[in-house]
């Protein structure tokens, strides 16, 4: 029998700049706060990163003390898949998971797609972001990204319907989707939903927070409405039935590739169609997403191209297409 392999592992928290500023429905940040993860076994290294994220209980410090914890664990021969049930859905699960995939593609001298099962990833329509704001500053922000494929628009505050008509008038041959991030409540839910309507938006997602959207399966839906705070994992899909037409795969949720390709599976086997999405991060978060990205529905990989600077063999975007991963970057 094969021993278990040893890892060493490092952990560091890196700060990168947001170009312009990046603000939702909880409020607004300057910049990226992320984590990164590497494993080496003598003789290849892996990296993950994963963006903490403080609606769900997370802190920077927090999740890289939780992964740090597991460096005696890795040097005795945890893996990938005892990680799974070591560590729960979250940001800190999801660096270590990512990193695993990577030394194991370098390991093995194949690309991650492949130990994965997968078809070679193609390149992808992502959706922009634009922020929360007034109108007229999200109009101008609209106007200057009106050439794109697809935007997706923050609300989540009063006054969404007029933000939302802005954005309409002024980018008229878009695509648009919404979040809401938890903003809306069941009294403007209704007004909320039939602007979106009337500006063609095609998505809307979370209009009310999670635990608190039990009145979406007893309202009309006019636009099919996208769970995200709503779901992590797997085990998140049985209460969403009723209430929700999509689910959000965010690998900061999920906890990692490993997780976020089987929720992916499962969500399909149910009836929900497909959004992925990340955390206003790097490249190296990005690309593993882009692995599960190629069966979605909407695709909202923008975070690295909201930074001001992105890391080194950072994910290639030309206008709205982001493509696939170069190995040296990840995978």
């Amino acid at each position: 029998m094969q021993s278990p392999l040893s890892h060493l592992l490092t952990v560091r928290i890196e700060r990168w700049p947001i170009a312009g500023g990046f603000a939702i429905s909880r409020g607004a940040k300057t910049e990226a706060e992320v984590v990164v993860a590497e494993l080496t076994d003598g003789a290849h290294a892996g990296r993950g990163e994963c963006v903490p994220y403080a609606r769900y209980g997370e802190t920077v410090d927090g999740v890289a003390a939780a992964i740090a914890a597991l460096r005696p664990a890795l040097a005795q021969g945890l893996d990938r898949v005892a990680l799974q049930t070591r560590l729960p859905p979250g940001a800190a699960r999801c660096a270590l998971d990512c990193a695993f995939w990577d030394i194991e593609a370098k390991r093995a001298g194949r690309p991650a797609f492949a130990l994965a099962g997968l078809p070679p990833p193609q390149p992808l329509t992502t959706a922009y972001t634009i922020s929360l704001g007034t109108p007229e500053v999200m109009a101008k922000a609209a106007k200057r990204a009106a050439g794109r494929a697809l935007l997706k628009i923050k609300l989540g505050g009063d006054g969404d319907p007029a933000r939302i008509a802005a954005v309409r008038n002024a980018a008229p041959g878009a695509e648009l989707i919404v979040d809401a991030n938890e903003g809306w409540d069941s009294g403007n839910l209704p007004q909320n939903l039939a602007a979106c309507a009337q500006a063609r938006v095609t998505l809307v997602e979370q209009p009310l927070p999670a635990g608190d959207d039990a009145i979406l399966a007893t309202v009309h839906r006019p636009i099919p409405i996208c769970a995200d705070e709503s779901v992590h994992d797997r085990a998140s899909l049985p209460d969403l039935r009723g209430k929700y037409d999509a689910v959000n795969i965010k690998l900061d949720k999920t906890g990692g590739l490993t997780e976020a390709l089987a929720l992916a599976a499962e969500a399909e086997r149910l009836g929900f169609a497909l959004m992925v999405g990340c955390m206003v991060s790097t490249s190296l978060a990005i690309a593993p997403a882009m692995l599960v990205a190629q069966r979605a529905r909407v695709v909202d990989l923008d975070g690295a191209l909201l930074l001001a600077q992105d890391r080194p063999h950072g994910l290639r975007y030309v206008g709205s297409c982001v493509e696939p991963a170069d190995a040296a970057l990840w995978g």
